[in-house]
């Protein structure tokens, strides 16, 4: 049975969240320790992880839980997990399936950038099509487009 994230002593916002940093899982069959993204957890979906032993995430933007691949079915399977020394912000390892980001790339942070802040030519492909997996209209790289 996981812990109770009530009573763990970690140092959640002043809305209850908790910063999380998840990367790449030793043996995962791709280099090991790249960042693959940054999202927020509640307690909620702290215990929902801690569970099922898949990423669950607390997303800010639509104001509800979000089970990482519940749309796509790129899931994250925790193999271990870690919080910094100030118990502020935790560190999961995951083996990704299939890629991370809902622009179709392996990492969130495929965007390169030089000094001044220009972005470079990306220098990986993608994973997967996200106009495929998530529909043309409603794919997330659609909707950054003006």
């Amino acid at each position: 049975m996981a812990g109770n994230p009530e009573e763990f002593d970690f140092k959640f916002t002043a809305d209850g969240l908790i910063p999380v940093i998840v990367q790449e899982a030793k043996g995962a069959g791709r280099p090991e320790g790249r960042v693959l993204m940054f999202a927020w957890m509640n307690r909620e979906s702290l215990r929902m992880t801690l569970e099922s032993g898949l990423m669950t995430y607390w997303s800010r933007s639509r104001g509800k839980l979000w089970l990482k691949g519940e749309t796509s079915g790129h899931t994250q399977r925790v193999v271990r997990w870690f919080v910094d020394c100030d118990r502020d912000v935790l560190l999961f390892e995951v083996e990704q399936t299939t890629g991370a980001c809902h622009t179709g790339y392996e990492s969130c942070f495929f965007q390169e950038l030089d000094r001044s802040a220009n972005p470079l030519p990306v220098q990986e492909t993608k994973f997967f099509d996200d106009g495929a997996v998530y529909g043309a209209k409603d794919s997330p790289a659609a909707q950054t487009k003006p």
